[in-house]
């Protein structure tokens, strides 16, 4: 690693020398009670710059680690730092940042990113904490916000007597109201933050994404999407309405990111066509013939690849092309809410559908997946088999992921971040939780 790997911070016109609150981090002259926090990457969007504010504004010094010109963009506050070197690079580089600043917290979005699994491994060493954010283990209207790892890295419990246990020394919940959530916001955010990418390019050239399409290839599926909107929308109604109308019973698959670190690194398989395939030729060779099944598009999937496409050539290849819908744009409460039963890969969908009772099947890790919450037997004997969660044990499941790692609020629009932002700087604080 040479020097050239740390550039100038050109979104705030200055880098972290020039800047006197900067300069003095990491100089032992803390406030009491104040941390010195370092942001590495965050989502397609503003959430960590006003993350980074209010942080700021509780009096603690915040950095942020800016990967590519969409991070950059998205930054435009004090003490961003350029990272331009390689991924080989990088954990040393880390190691010197942590030393450097005195860095005491590290926020991240996902610890799957190659960037950030290098990274927490150095913060495990050092016993510098580790705040990771995700879309919520429970949804809609929660992110999660979880110390050492979420997901198949999470240390929660599998076992279901521990939850009901906890929850019972836990006090009741406050009511928890809706935030609001747009489709069209997270689309442009997306568009942004990948032109800004790819125009700047020439600054970072040790960068490599953990996506697998080139950012304007992704930029077109986003265009694409926002394009088809309407048509879309129309499409998934008259389906909705046609189940509704008919009253056929049907088994729910909702598709996640084909890119997500969610299947790559905590399920059995490399990608989502894998999965598509395996419960497609199970729901043809051991589901009743009387029942349908709905495939659900992830309603951030960028667009690149016509998965209603892949799911009609499979159905069609496994004989069950008339028994199987692709629902590309709905609401997946209303959907789940009538289902026989849902199959998941480890989608956070999974808890929407056991909080309405539904029967789910997981196919990767995920931490939902404990007895008496999912049908812990093989995919051929769900279609026949399936029973309800217990709503006892998810309730106390839910009641003690709450307390540990859950946060109000949403991405998606000014009102769900200014949620977030608080209610998670209160966790980072170790306050209890503010009401909604």
């Amino acid at each position: 690693m040479t020097d050239q790997s740390f550039g100038h911070d050109m979104a705030t016109g200055r880098d972290e020398h020039r800047n006197p609150a900067a300069a003095k981090a990491g100089t032992g002259d803390a406030v009491a009670g104040q941390r010195n926090v370092m942001l590495l990457q965050g989502l397609m969007g503003p959430f960590f710059r006003k993350l980074g504010k209010g942080l700021i504004a509780r009096g603690h010094k915040v950095f942020k680690v800016n990967f590519n010109g969409g991070d950059r963009a998205y930054w435009r506050l004090p003490n961003g730092i350029d990272y331009r070197g390689t991924l080989a690079d990088w954990p040393d580089a880390f190691a010197g940042l942590l030393t450097k600043h005195q860095i005491t917290d590290v926020i991240l979005f996902g610890d799957c990113r190659d960037h950030h699994m290098g990274a927490v491994e150095i913060c495990r060493a050092r016993n510098v904490a580790i705040w990771v954010f995700e879309e919520g283990y429970i949804r809609p209207d929660w992110v999660t916000l979880e110390n050492g790892g979420v997901n198949g890295h999470s240390l929660l419990s599998r076992d279901p007597e521990w939850y009901r246990a906890r929850a019972a020394d836990l006090p009741p919940l406050t009511q928890h109201q809706k935030v609001p959530s747009s489709f069209r916001t997270r689309a442009v955010q997306g568009l942004w933050y990948n032109v800004a990418d790819v125009l700047t390019r020439w600054h970072y050239p040790g960068w490599q994404t953990h996506r697998p399409w080139h950012p304007l290839v992704e930029g077109v599926g986003w265009a694409r999407k926002l394009m088809r909107r309407d048509e879309r929308r129309q499409q998934g109604a008259q389906l909705l309405a046609r189940l509704k109308e008919q009253k056929t019973g049907y088994f729910l698959f909702p598709l996640q990111l084909d890119s997500d670190a969610q299947i790559r690194l905590h399920s059995p398989f490399a990608g989502m066509i894998e999965a598509i395939k395996l419960v497609l030729q199970s729901f043809a060779e051991h589901a009743p013939p009387d029942v349908r099944l709905v495939v659900k598009e992830h309603p951030l999937d960028n667009g690149v690849r016509d998965w209603q496409l892949e799911t009609a050539d499979l159905a069609q290849r496994f004989g069950i092309a008339d028994r199987v819908d692709y629902l590309a744009w709905g609401d997946i409460e209303a959907i789940a809410e009538e289902a026989l039963g849902m199959v998941t890969v480890n989608s956070t969908s999974g808890t929407l559908a056991l909080a309405k009772g539904v029967p789910v099947i997981v196919l990767g890790k995920a931490v939902y997946n404990v007895p008496d919450l999912t049908f812990q037997d093989d995919l051929s004997r769900f279609w026949t088999q399936a029973s309800p969660p217990d709503s006892a044990t998810f309730a106390a499941f839910r009641r003690v992921l709450i307390d540990k790692c859950l946060i109000p609020g949403g991405f998606f629009s000014e009102a769900a971040l200014a949620k977030v932002v608080s209610h998670a700087i209160a966790r980072f604080e170790g306050c209890p939780m503010v009401p909604d």
